[in-house]
């Protein structure tokens, strides 16, 4: 059972130190009981009390990772209920399903798709995150004959599913240095695979058509040491589905019922057959909350959608999204180049080095730091100021790499032109470029050939 603040802050050192950044040990108690920190947040509590607070310190959703390498993914860790209430920690994982008994050739193409389907957008790679073999043969050899292909294509975690329980023993111990998601253990066969898993020591699916097979299946893998636990529950069905998916949130993040508290598995493949609803169906489950979401397909019309709405979904509300402070070359400048500047929100950085892009001018492009905020916000905020746009121009080099010494900065500070030339004394001449972003190409042409 999760233990109360009271419980946690009696075994606390209570020095009130606000090393934890709380400005008292029972504030931090509270957090921690909540599920909202981590106690390593605490550098003073004894070992003796680590131990103890252990399991009240885990995130009332338990993280679990899939794969082992650089594609490896971790999904769960959640906290709250609601994005606005704090942040999501680890995004949707989306998986692309490949039938055992397709052609070779079907396969190699949809691996192939889910290897090279990827998008850098706002300093981020998206992509998909696995691949998930269904034994629709109902044959051991042609499932493991398939994981073998699949497996040697691709370094994406593979997601196994079979009803054989035979087949799943026989994958997980083949594939066990490859941590696959292992697809599922029911009441069925749980005590033929209990022994399996802690011998591969491979994630699990747990699949029960109601919150007491699921309570009854993760309880006995719980009391057995295992947790590294996916849910799976429902009958391929949209309106029951999602309204589990809220069921199990509750109940771990509110109820702080550990049997529910761990990432779920949905299949909108399976919830239809119609490809624009099944899209719409996964964008349904990135908020609400299907922690990996199966699709049947890898066509980036039907993926780059659900990539960009997940990243939307999944950044921290209370962080700006940033770029790097740095001089950005786009083009290939030289000497002659023109030079602009910008603030390192990360919209505004790729909205306006696109606009560069098109624009075929070789440009220097300085991007300041203001903490993520756009050119308005930075400018009221005192961040985007001629003072200390003046050190960062100073700084950054850029004088050693051009011959005239001009600099660009957005339309919308045009006020700030007079005071920047003063701070730069009189070393660079100040120029206002256009308000909007979509005018940058034809102002830069116009620029380069005055």
């Amino acid at each position: 059972m999760a233990l109360s603040g009271l419980d946690i802050f009696k075994m606390l050192p209570k020095t009130n130190c606000k090393d934890c950044e709380f400005p008292t040990c029972l504030a931090f108690a509270m957090q921690l009981a909540a599920g909202k920190i981590e106690l390593e947040k605490c550098p003073h509590v004894s070992e003796q009390a680590k131990e103890a607070l252990a399991e009240a310190s885990q995130p009332p959703i338990l993280g679990v990772e899939i794969g082992t390498g650089e594609k490896k993914f971790k999904v769960g860790e959640e906290t709250v209920m609601y994005r606005h209430d704090r942040t999501f920690v680890n995004p949707n994982a989306f998986a692309v399903a490949v039938n055992d008994n397709d052609e070779s050739s079907k396969i190699e193409k949809t691996v192939k798709m889910v290897n090279d389907l990827k998008y850098d957008r706002v300093g981020q790679l998206l992509e998909i995150n696995a691949v998930c073999l269904k034994n629709k043969s109902k044959n051991r050899d042609t499932f493991l004959a398939a994981a073998k292909k699949i497996s040697e294509l691709t370094a994406k975690p593979l997601i196994l599913v079979s009803s054989d329980s035979e087949t799943l023993k026989n994958a997980a111990a083949l594939y066990k240095d490859k941590k696959p998601l292992i697809h599922a253990v029911d009441s069925s066969n749980i005590d033929v695979m209990l022994p399996v898993l802690k011998e591969t020591d491979c994630p699990a699916a747990i699949r029960g058509k109601s919150f007491d097979d699921i309570a009854a299946l993760s309880g006995k893998l719980r009391g057995e040491g295992i947790k590294k636990l996916v849910i799976d529950i429902g009958e391929r069905n949209f309106k029951n589905d999602f309204f589990n998916q809220i069921i199990l949130r509750r109940a771990a993040i509110d109820k702080k019922d550990r049997l529910f508290g761990y990432p779920t598995i949905v299949f909108p493949d399976e919830m239809t057959d119609n490809i624009p609803k099944e899209i719409l169906i996964a964008s349904i489950f990135v908020p609400k909350y299907g922690s990996i979401i199966v699709l049947s397909n890898a066509e980036p019309q039907n993926i780059f959608p659900l990539l960009v709405y997940r990243q939307n979904i999944y950044t921290d509300p209370r962080k700006p999204m940033a770029v790097e402070q740095k001089i950005y070359e786009i083009g290939g400048p030289d000497a002659d180049s023109p030079v602009l500047i910008t603030t390192n929100f990360s919209l505004t950085y790729f909205i306006i080095s696109g606009e560069v892009e098109s624009s075929k001018v070789p440009t220097w492009l300085l991007v300041m730091d203001v903490e993520g905020q756009s050119v308005l916000t930075a400018w009221a905020a005192g961040k985007f100021v001629p003072e200390l746009i003046a050190n960062y121009i100073k700084k950054s080099g850029i004088g050693e790499k051009v011959n005239k010494k001009e600099i660009i900065i957005p339309g919308y500070v045009a006020q700030l032109q007079g005071e920047l030339e003063d701070e730069l004394g009189g070393e660079w001449k100040v120029i206002v470029g256009p308000r909007e972003a979509g005018e940058v190409p034809k102002f830069l042409k116009n620029y380069v050939s005055r």
